[in-house]
C-alpha cells in the first residue's frame, strides 16, 4: 500500500509539475495573441481612415474629370 502510495505521489508531482509548464506556456501564448490582435486592430483603424482619405482623393479627381480638367 505504501508504494502504490508513493507511486501515485510521484505521479502527482510530475503531473503538477507538467501543468505549471503547460500554464506559463498558455500565459505567453495569451500575451503573443494579445499584441498580435492589438497590432491588428491598429493595422484596421490606420486603413480605414486610409481608406476615407482614398476615398476624399477619388471624389477631387473625378470632379476635376467631369469639368474637363
Amino acid at each position: 500500500m505504501e508504494r502504490l502510495n508513493s507511486k501515485l505521489y510521484l505521479q502527482n508531482c510530475y503531473i503538477i509539475k507538467e501543468n505549471e509548464r503547460l500554464r506559463k506556456k498558455a500565459q505567453i501564448l495569451n500575451q503573443e495573441n494579445q499584441q498580435l490582435l492589438f497590432e491588428l486592430k491598429q493595422k484596421l483603424s490606420n486603413g480605414s481612415s486610409n481608406q476615407g482619405n482614398n476615398n476624399n482623393n477619388n471624389l477631387s479627381s473625378s470632379s476635376s474629370s467631369a469639368s474637363g480638367h
